[in-house]
């Protein structure tokens, strides 16, 4: 898997101490991203999905794994492989995605469906420049959204996490 990023401890990609993964290469290339570095999918450095997955299991103290980027979905086999890891651990995981839950749910490759279902949180959308914020949780513009994944794919449409 091709990696930006990792952070160990990390308090602002979630709730919690949180193993964040930026992995590398993401086809959105939002103006104003706040990791564009990690657009080019043959940038960063390859590690084994194991690898990672022992960096994510060093620490007693994490409660959950946020797969970032770049975009997550871009690399959608070996994120499942990290989720289903953190899941089986008891840690929970997050996501964020330029691709909106709707796009991922009804277009998304067989692979990106599987990791939509391995998640516990989904920010989606595209960062948009106009919309930056610096006032809402998790969030770097006003249209993304903070979505229960399994309350979602439970009902059929996107459910908001009260912030």
């Amino acid at each position: 898997m091709r990696i930006y990023g990792l952070v160990q401890d990390s308090i602002v990609d979630g709730p919690g101490f949180r193993f964040s993964c930026f992995v590398q290469g993401c086809p959105h290339h939002c103006p104003g991203c706040h990791n564009p570095d990690s657009h080019d999918p043959e940038g960063g450095r390859e590690m084994t999905v194991e690898e990672v997955a022992a960096l994510l299991l060093k620490n007693p103290l994490t409660d959950g794994l946020t797969l970032s980027g770049g975009d997550p979905f871009a690399q959608p086999e070996d994120c499942l492989a990290l989720a289903k890891t953190a899941h089986g651990h008891n840690l929970n995981v997050w996501a964020w995605s330029g691709w909106t839950f709707e796009h991922l749910r009804d277009q998304g490759s067989r692979a990106q469906k599987e990791l939509l279902a391995e998640l516990d949180v989904l920010v989606d959308g595209p960062f948009l420049l106009a919309e930056r914020t610096l006032s809402l949780p998790w969030r770097g513009s006003r249209n993304q959204r903070v979505i229960d994944v399994p309350a979602s794919l439970a009902s059929g449409e996107a459910v908001i996490r009260p912030d």
